[in-house]
């Protein structure tokens, strides 16, 4: 307890405030007298509380800033609430409400809890640093609200990503929450219906873009090597050309890594990883189609081809097993205005949609990242049914209203064939007698476990490895009682030890790259669990 603050300072201060749970000594001490109501509350039944209040509420954005405000009055409350239950509380801090909140961000917005750098700060961004509140920022996440989900740009409002994001990192891997910082880089926006919009808290001009963005984002990432040298910075949600720019400029040289491309790639790996293990396709042999071209599925398909050169395939037999069908059809050589980023999956062959890809190249997995819901229509689902005894299909669109297709009509249109994951959170079913757990292939399995190991081992960087390492630990504790149900994931309860998990396999296969600053501890899943905040 810091002695320096008592009385209403002490119970404003929300990394402090326990509430009516300081008890009659410490009311006494703090000066507390008075100004609570009599009883002493056990943390048990604050969170019993907390989780009634919830259920009264008549929809999930009002959750959402029940929650928000709980955070910001008495953090250990929230986290503790939040870890204790995770399945009830992370969709409600994270997809699917959080795309509904970063919709009416302006509107519902509170108090701040990040830090916002717009096209005005040029020249200004370290000094602005040393606003913010907490000396030791070791996680970082900066959007510039480009691409918020399948939502497209909304500016500042997508401040609701970074501040969700870093709230898991404190829930399900332990990074405390002094030293996570949210940042939004608000360079304008493009959507002329939020820029006029009178509630709107951004920078009201259009998007910045070329070199003037290219600067600030260099200025930003300059002063935080400055101010906070040993922080992790996570880039979301930016638009595919500048989330590849980005990362490749900066991969190599700082501690960073985009979780839409990268995350989004070890988790997703995972799942397919787990896939085999019900339908007995060993890896090596498997061939993989993609609705949908953008930095998540070329990311994905990327980490896929290393892991398959890990299986002993050349370079090219890598590629060649992962093919995508964009807005044109299918990726092919020869095509008109192909991206950078899809060049490598494009391969000789003639022209065709999904379908005709599906019954030409017979893929044991389809894997959609479109932001287009319901494009894995019934058509789609029967044909990849028609070809494989068990299909492996991944809706992994966010929010829920842009999934591909449900896990209820993933199930039912394939007579309970398909081995299925999503983005969103769907309910478990039965089906003829059999239960089925969609998975919910969400990055939250990976990246605060491959932050936790980073941060741990004060990682120079993270290279495309350590992804590698993240996807085949959570694969590897998946359990019997999980595959049986269809589940490619374990269960959320189990979060905190699947971060552990993988924040060790991170941290060893880090040292043995040599990117540690620091000496190997003598007993390192010792050392980096002491490091997890337990509220």
């Amino acid at each position: 307890m810091n002695e320096q603050k008592k009385g209403i300072d002490l119970l404003r201060d929300s990394t402090l405030n326990k509430s009516v749970g300081f008890t009659r000594e410490e009311r006494a001490r703090l000066g507390l007298q008075g100004l609570l109501p009599w009883s002493v509350v056990g943390l048990d039944l604050q969170i019993k509380r907390a989780l009634i209040n919830i259920e009264r509420k008549e929809s999930d954005i009002e959750r959402y800033l029940f929650l928000s405000s709980l955070m910001g009055r008495n953090e250990g409350l929230f986290y503790r609430l939040a870890i204790d239950h995770i399945e009830r509380i992370m969709p409600l801090i994270y997809t699917p409400t959080v795309g509904q909140a970063c919709l009416h961000f302006s509107g519902i917005f509170r108090e701040t809890k990040g830090f916002y750098i717009t096209p005005e700060d040029k020249g200004q961004i370290r000094s602005m640093l040393d606003n913010w509140p907490h000396p030791d920022v070791r996680a970082i996440v900066v959007t510039d609200g480009h691409r918020i989900l399948g939502l497209g740009d909304l500016g500042a409002n997508g401040m609701g990503i970074p501040i969700g994001k870093l709230s898991l990192y404190t829930a399900c891997a332990g990074i405390h929450p002094s030293q996570c910082m949210p940042v939004m880089l608000d360079v304008g926006t493009s959507n002329k219906e939020i820029r006029e919009d009178i509630l709107y808290t951004g920078y009201p001009f259009e998007r910045l873009e070329g070199e003037p963005y290219l600067e600030l984002v260099d200025e930003f990432v300059e002063a935080i090597q400055d101010k906070f040298p040993k922080a992790l910075i996570q880039f979301e949600d930016f638009l595919t050309p500048n989330a590849y720019q980005l990362l490749n400029k900066y991969r190599d040289k700082i501690l960073c890594f985009n979780d839409d491309i990268q995350g989004t790639a070890a988790v997703v790996l995972a799942g397919v990883y787990g896939s085999t293990r019900i339908t007995n396709i060993p890896y090596k042999d498997l061939r993989i189609l993609f609705l949908g071209a953008g930095s998540a599925a070329t990311g994905i398909a990327t980490l896929m081809a290393t892991a398959l050169e890990a299986e002993g395939l050349t370079r090219e037999e890598a590629y060649g097993r992962c093919w995508f069908v964009d807005s044109k059809g299918l990726v092919v050589e020869g095509r008109d205005s192909i991206e950078t980023h899809k060049l490598p999956f494009a391969h000789k062959h003639r022209q065709m949609d999904l379908l005709e890809a599906i019954d030409d190249l017979r893929p044991h997995v389809l894997i959609g990242a479109t932001g287009r819901g319901g494009t894995f229509d019934q058509e789609v689902i029967a044909a990849m049914t028609a070809i494989n005894e068990r299909p492996v299909i991944f809706a992994l669109s966010n929010p829920t209203s842009k999934a591909e297709c449900t896990a209820a009509e993933a199930y039912t249109w394939s007579q309970g064939k398909a081995v299925f994951a999503s983005g969103s959170p769907f309910d478990p079913m039965e089906l003829d007698g059999k239960f089925f757990r969609p998975g919910q292939g969400n990055n939250a399995y990976v990246f605060p476990g491959i932050g936790l190991g980073a941060i741990a081992v004060e990682a120079r960087t993270i290279p495309e490895t350590l992804f590698l390492t993240a996807a085949r630990t959570l694969a590897n504790l998946l359990s019997n009682e999980d595959l049986e149900q269809g589940a490619l994931y374990p269960r959320l309860t189990q979060i905190r030890r699947v971060s552990l998990e993988i924040a060790v396999a991170v941290a060893e296969k880090a040292f043995e790259l040599g990117l540690n600053r620091i000496a190997r501890p003598a007993d390192l899943r010792g050392y980096i669990a002491g490091l997890m905040y337990n509220p």
